[in-house]
């Protein structure tokens, strides 16, 4: 086996000007793919008047109309073509394999449909992630997780088989069983989201389990939610487990676009699978200086049934300034996905980003992992309230926990918040994403 630290050491390290004429090259390949097989994309494309032959050089991307969740909700479901995909399609029916669902909170689901090699694409990206993250065939994983239409960690639980771990399926157990058969098998890794990882370690020491100490687990890969990108939430999970917790990014309708490496410097974009860029919110530009925010779109090369072109993800993110001295030539994101555009929000004429506050409550220790945030308006005026689980033998220094609190959220988001101490274990939890900003304003 391999004793590289990447993955695919020729697309890790290839130098950037290559790397840009692949990404030219393999967006040409899946545009015109298809523009020409695709109904939904002919009619998108030669509605906005351009062809494959206009894709000459990069700049020319930017001319390719942007394509976002609600316009394949709205060619997909009953009564529609090729149900349930609809006019989307690029292949036969009979050549899809693999079906897949967006698990968002949001309006109807998306229906995404795999062919064979779609999958085997989807599982290769994942390995460049637990490669980078340090798995190896030595390791041992366990998934607590409920196998279920959503993408969740199947491509986790595939990508460890390539790799050569050996893979213990923890689906149907509860937490509690799942916890006795890591101990029981000696797992080393697992994944799951940031909010079951932290629930996890809580169940098992009131089991009389302490992980660092009595569990095996080294490594942890989290996705689902931002919690692996901000320092205070990822200190937590590690301090939890005495393992190191990598943070892995993707969705159904795109893939595990990025991922962080061992440095956990920064997200890497893997560029030779995927193409992002940032695009000005305001202005439409597409941004390539450090340090700028703006949304992502993103394209996946490669994916034949239900191929995602300059799909508009509504993430907000920026690029690092600075490259990882792991040597990849893939670029970081500077702080991992920001937030949703849509949930990054004005309060009080302030922009608020649900990320901060987390940051914030995270950085706490006398405060539990859970916590929650609604935003309602008292007659013209902007109200923030801050739902909080204060740990069982704190309950004495509230006041104290409360100042610290107050300054911290000023300091951080420039907003003052009425503050409510919960009982431990009193506020809602989830295995799988967990929503905790919640703007209760009447949108006009």
């Amino acid at each position: 086996m391999k004793d590289s630290e990447y993955w695919n050491p020729i697309l890790e390290t290839l130098p950037r000007e290559k790397l840009r004429l692949l990404q030219l090259k393999k967006f040409k390949e899946i545009f015109t793919w298809a523009y020409e097989r695709s109904k939904f994309y002919g009619k998108l494309y030669k509605d906005a008047g351009i062809e494959p032959g206009d894709i000459k050089k990069f700049e020319d991307i930017k001319k390719v109309p942007k394509m976002e969740k609600s316009m394949m909700r709205s060619v997909q479901g009953p009564g529609k073509d090729n149900f349930p995909y609809g006019d989307i399609l690029c292949v036969p029916l009979e050549q899809v394999t693999d079906y897949r669902q967006t698990s968002g909170t949001t309006g109807q689901p998306v229906y995404q449909a795999d062919t064979w090699q779609d999958w085997e694409l989807s599982t290769e990206a994942y390995c460049y992630a637990m490669w980078a993250q340090g798995y190896r065939p030595s390791d041992r994983i366990f998934l607590p997780f409920g196998y279920n239409i959503f993408i969740a960690f199947w491509a986790y639980h595939y990508a460890g088989e390539k790799i050569g771990c050996e893979v213990i399926p923890g689906g149907v157990l509860n937490t509690e069983a799942r916890i006795l058969k890591i101990q029981e098998l000696k797992a080393t890794a697992m994944g799951a989201t940031p909010t079951y990882i932290l629930g996890m370690a809580e169940t098992a020491r009131k089991m009389g389990i302490d992980p660092p100490k009595d569990l095996l687990i080294r490594r942890i890969t989290v996705a689902g939610e931002p919690g692996g990108s901000i320092p205070a939430t990822r200190k937590r999970m590690e301090d939890a487990w005495g393992a190191k917790v990598y943070d892995q990014v993707g969705s159904t309708e795109i893939g595990h676009w990025g991922w962080q490496c061992t440095r956990q410097a920064g997200l890497h974009v893997n560029e030779g699978m995927y193409l992002v860029e940032i695009e000005d919110v305001n202005t439409g530009e597409i941004i390539e200086e450090p340090g700028r925010r703006g949304k992502m779109v993103v394209t996946t090369f490669g994916r034949m049934a239900q191929p995602c072109i300059r799909f508009d993800v509504k993430d907000v993110i920026q690029w690092n300034a600075r490259q990882c001295d792991c040597g990849r030539t893939y670029r970081l994101l500077d702080g991992g996905v920001l937030g949703r555009a849509d949930d990054i929000t004005k309060v009080k004429g302030v922009l608020l980003s649900p990320m901060a506050i987390e940051e914030v409550v995270r950085s706490i220790p006398q405060l539990g992992n859970e916590y929650q945030v609604v935003v309602t308006k008292k007659g013209d005026i902007d109200d923030i309230t801050l739902k909080v689980e204060i740990l069982p033998d704190f309950k004495k220094d509230e006041a104290a926990i409360k100042a610290k609190l107050t300054d911290q959220l000023r300091l951080t988001t420039n907003l003052g918040y009425n503050i409510e101490f919960h009982e431990y274990e009193s506020l809602p939890r989830s295995q799988a994403k967990t929503r905790r900003f919640l703007d209760q304003r009447p949108h006009h």
